[in-house]
């Protein structure tokens, strides 16, 4: 498997400088229509991740929400090292100028493995990524309820039946990478998602979580791959690991 530290710290410095762009943009667009401000940080996040990647690595595929265009490699299918990002994550939350649950994923997937990724959260000024020491972060210290990070707009049923289940409690957020990384930062003890992703959601938060030791998998308990020719994933769980075993038991008994 082809990968070196550069990959991952070109994540990490893309994921950021991304994020930093996107907070000048949100400083600049305050008084401008949400909707507006909302496009023109995806397009501005977008077109500068694409020139960077275009730039630093010619020869490998791109897959991004806004748009997987390569110069070389069109085609993602003929690469087996392609960068999957997502400009904008929580373009909801970004147009709410008082949240700052949104972020900026960039992922390199090699042979359809998450193992390079970087997941910024501008607004608390954080970036996580695979070259991070995780060693002390995500330790569970004793709470009354397991705390599980849920979609504000859709929480998914299999999330309440843990929570019922496990004495849970959930806790609402915006961008996918803000919910895993909660998981990481040891704020959240899950996160759980039914009802649909596409890679680009869940790629660098996947890479970057399993750096940090956490269980990743769909909620089956089926690995994670990436560049299908279809990008969609249904379905994702991240959690601390001593508690995969029993959300998986009560998600598929």
């Amino acid at each position: 498997m082809k990968v070196n530290n550069e990959d991952h710290y070109l994540a990490e410095d893309l994921a950021t400088r991304a994020g930093l762009l996107l907070l000048e943009e949100r400083k600049l667009g305050r008084d401008a229509d949400p909707e507006t401000l909302k496009q023109k940080g995806d397009k501005e996040s977008h077109n500068f991740l694409m020139e960077e990647l275009a730039s630093a690595r010619p020869e490998d595929g791109v897959l991004s929400e806004e748009g997987s265009a390569n110069p070389v490699h069109p085609n993602r299918s003929d690469t087996n090292r392609v960068w999957i990002v997502d400009p904008l994550d929580g373009t909801r939350e970004f147009g709410e100028l008082e949240r700052d649950d949104w972020a900026v994923h960039v992922a390199l997937a090699i042979n359809g493995l998450p193992v390079v990724g970087a997941v910024a959260i501008p607004a608390l000024n954080l970036t996580f990524s695979t070259c991070n020491d995780f060693s002390e972060i995500y330790q569970r210290t004793e709470y009354e309820k397991v705390r599980i990070a849920v979609s504000r707009s859709r929480p998914p049923v299999e999330a309440s039946l843990v929570a019922e289940r496990l004495n849970g409690e959930l806790i609402e957020m915006g961008s996918a990478g803000a919910k895993a990384m909660a998981v990481v930062r040891g704020k959240a003890d899950m996160y759980i998602h039914s009802g649909g992703q596409y890679e680009w959601d869940n790629c660098a938060p996947a890479a970057v979580a399993f750096a940090a030791g956490l269980h990743v998998s769909r909620l089956d308990g089926s690995p994670l791959t990436y560049n299908n020719p279809d990008p969609w994933l249904p379905d994702l769980l991240i959690c601390n690991p001593v508690l995969a075993g029993p959300v998986l038991e009560i998600l598929n008994s």
